[in-house]
């Protein structure tokens, strides 16, 4: 199964219209926010001697931190605009990138070969991709992980769609950060909150821990407070 075209050039003509200034992005918020606390919760189950791979990786901001506690670090990203800023970003190559669709059931095989069993990092990927491609991704986790890898996939709820249209409702309109999302067509908390654990059983994932979180963001509120998205985290390994 294939990635839409639509959703492909989307994601394409996003990050080519995305500066290399760290926190452009809405969710390129600084590791310390995001891959580091996420770290922390899949330490207790996650072999640090294994790869880890960074799906969904953007311009690397979270794949460059993960470089820095696994021996080798792997961000993946359907667009190659994305790919080309990370490598842009990691002149030391601390990390290596690759540009791959996670409904390439084939590339996703050819990578799992090459690296073996590996552990996953997963942040908001399936809740804004096409409902067809929803399971694909997450049988991409499930092959990469192989028998001693373990996965950390977290997506935002319902709940965030709530707290998007209120900022949306800001006064001036959505903030830049927020409008550029709704005008390249990127459809932010599209899966039903019980779609996700749902999907991850089907494609062959057994989920060992989980619990509430928010993802934090590089926009503010108008008072200057940081917009947090609601979402919920999970551990994996395969069955």
């Amino acid at each position: 199964m294939s990635v839409s075209e639509r959703y492909r050039q989307a994601w394409e003509s996003y990050w080519q219209q995305t500066s290399d200034a760290p926190g452009d992005a809405i969710w390129d918020a600084d590791p310390s926010l995001s891959a580091a606390p996420h770290l922390a919760l899949l330490a207790p189950y996650a072999d640090p001697s294994l790869p880890i791979v960074d799906l969904g990786c953007g311009n690397g901001t979270q794949t460059r931190y993960l470089a820095s506690r696994f021996g080798r670090a792997v961000g993946v990203d359907l667009s190659r605009a994305a790919v080309e800023r990370a490598r842009g970003a990691d002149p030391a190559g601390a990390a290596e990138y690759r540009q791959l669709g996670l409904t390439d059931a084939a590339g996703v095989a050819e990578l799992a070969r090459r690296l073996g069993d590996a552990n996953v990092y997963m942040r908001a990927v399936i809740h804004q991709s096409d409902a067809a491609d929803r399971r694909p991704v997450a049988e991409a986790v499930t092959t990469l992980l192989g028998r001693r890898g373990r996965g950390f996939v977290v997506e935002l709820t319902a709940e965030s769609k709530a707290v998007l249209a209120e900022l949306a409702a800001s006064p001036g309109g959505p903030p830049l950060k927020l409008r550029r999302v709704f005008d390249h067509g990127l459809r932010p908390a599209d899966a039903a909150d019980k779609e996700v654990p749902e999907v991850l059983a089907e494609a062959g994932l057994e989920i060992l821990a989980e619990g509430p979180t928010a993802l934090a963001q590089t926009e503010q509120w108008p008072d200057g407070s940081r917009v947090e998205l609601p979402a919920r985290w999970f551990v994996v390994s395969r069955v």
